[in-house]
């Protein structure tokens, strides 16, 4: 599918400014649709917006259906009468440069359980008619989720295969039991993922009211330890005993001698395929109640992706297997209509990726960061990408751009001053302007490039334990001169408002 020319800035919503340690779905996130606007953006990306498990990862979810709890707005639940005001302070002990997990998720969590509690005895009329409604419409997903959370409550955070046999296995007597003794538990789970989806779809409302389109993320794969591979095993391969026999990586390559051993299950794509995809059917319908653009995070693993043995300690010993291809995505179209998907094809790509890509008309990915490493012939330089395609300054897993030109060696300089002739303004507006100037239909730019920001700012940095994921920009962050010289920028390049108008605005835009 293609797009229409645009421009937008990536930002996930934990990085908004807010009181309680943590970006909300509150009014900071209305005012950043504004400051879009404002600045002549036509799109917002965002990372999954899953609730996170171990390390705090949006990529690495205990469900690839449900929503992050820590993103509830508190202040719209005092205005319902679920929490008492004075159960907001005080909150002076959290930073606000960063997200500071656990003592936020002990806060939130400890609120949000006394709203729950609240809702459920109060609660009447058009309140609880509605939510009950949510839970009736969202049962296929949301009763194995509540029930898989609360278990994990119980069990000290543990993870499900070492739970009692009976309910690693799902034994419906088992199951049963513990619903019953689990009922409060089972309720506020029900109710924070009621809360999540109606905050966020009043933020997605807003923005598309003033034509910002929201670009959501997927990984390709699931947490082991989430409801998605408990509920469902037979779509992983498991052993006996519910362990993977293998698991996810990426084969050594330049920049990793011995590749990366990302440890998720795999898929059981002929189990898939015989149950006609109906899982990722779900999983995407599921999704695009939450974005309009769908960006899949390792797109070449649909074609083939590397397994690993499980057990072994590096992603050197895998092999390559061959993925589901176009049937995957044929049943999509088939039961969704046409999608509006971007392929992230970063990496060592394939002509049988590039192939699948190009037969369903998926942009592809650039990263101006890869640019300047060699010759004019790099494929990530403006003068080299495809129009069908978006182009970053960076990404999330990226330096940002005042950090990564701090840290180039001499030759990646001179190649980048090479290139881009006397500076007439600081290196991360140029690369904006470039971006913006460049021939792909969209062009998303960082927040923090925006900022100028260095890597003090950065939101992951791959394979390092503890600290990614925690940058928050502040209150006041957001000046005028910003939004004027982005707006100067979209204008100048194309990629305003009035020119999609112009080219025909798609329907789910």
């Amino acid at each position: 599918m293609r797009f229409p020319r645009a421009a937008g800035i990536l930002l996930h919503p934990t990085s908004l400014p807010g009181g309680y340690g943590i970006g909300e779905l509150g009014k900071q996130a209305y005012q950043f649709v504004d400051f879009l606007v404002e600045s002549g953006q036509a799109l917002w990306q965002i990372l999954p917006l899953g609730p996170t498990g171990y390390g705090d990862s949006p990529y690495a979810c205990f469900s690839a259906f449900a929503g992050n709890p820590l993103l509830i707005d508190l202040a719209w639940l005092v205005s319902e009468g679920d929490i008492n005001p004075a159960d907001l302070e005080p909150v002076s002990r959290f930073p606000t440069h960063q997200v500071d997990f656990g003592p936020v998720i002990s806060f939130k969590t400890a609120i949000l359980q006394r709203a729950a509690r609240t809702f459920r005895q109060q609660a009447q009329g058009e309140r609880r008619e509605a939510f009950d409604k949510f839970c009736a419409d969202n049962a296929d997903w949301l009763e194995d989720y509540a029930l898989f959370i609360a278990l994990k409550d119980a069990h000290g955070g543990a993870v499900w295969n070492t739970w009692e046999p009976e309910l690693a296995f799902r034994e419906p007597e088992a199951l049963a039991a513990w619903r019953e003794r689990l009922d409060e538990a089972l309720f506020a789970q029900r109710y924070f993922q009621y809360q999540f989806f109606r905050q966020w779809e009043g933020v997605k409302k807003y923005a598309n009211d003033k034509d910002i389109s929201i670009v959501g993320d997927i990984p390709i794969f699931v947490a082991y330890d989430s409801v998605d591979v408990w509920a469902h095993p037979e779509l992983f391969f498991l052993d006996e005993d519910l362990l993977p026999t293998v698991v996810a990586g990426v084969p050594p390559d330049y920049f990793s001698a011995t590749g990366q051993l990302w440890g998720n299950p795999l898929y059981r794509w002929d189990v898939m395929q015989d149950q006609g995809y109906a899982w990722w059917i779900a999983r995407i319908r599921q999704t695009f109640r939450t974005v309009d653009i769908l960006r899949l995070d390792h797109f070449r693993g649909f074609a083939a992706y590397w397994a690993v043995p499980a057990g072994e300690p590096t992603a050197i010993n895998g092999e390559w297997v061959e993925g589901p291809g176009a049937a995957l995505f044929e049943a999509l179209r088939d039961a969704l209509g046409e999608l509006p998907i971007i392929a992230e094809d970063l990496g060592r790509i394939t002509p049988d990726v590039e192939e699948l890509r190009d037969r369903f008309e998926f942009p592809g990915m650039n990263i101006l960061q890869f640019a300047f490493t060699s010759t004019a012939e790099n494929p990530y330089l403006p003068h080299n990408l495809r129009q069908n395609s978006v182009i970053y300054t960076g990404t999330h897993d990226n330096e940002t751009t005042v950090g990564w030109y701090a840290s180039r060696e001499k030759v990646e300089l001179d190649n980048l001053q090479r290139y881009l002739g006397p500076l007439a303004e600081p290196l991360h507006w140029t690369l904006i302007r470039m971006a913006y100037r460049s021939v792909s239909d969209m062009a998303i730019v960082p927040l923090q490039d925006v900022l100028g920001l260095g890597n003090e700012a950065r939101m992951n940095s791959p394979g390092k334990f503890g600290g990614n994921w925690a940058w928050r920009f502040r209150e006041g962050d957001l000046l005028p001169e910003y939004s004027a010289k982005l707006r100067e920028m979209a204008q100048t390049y194309g990629r305003t408002e009035a020119d999609e108008a112009e080219a025909g605005r798609p329907d789910w835009m």
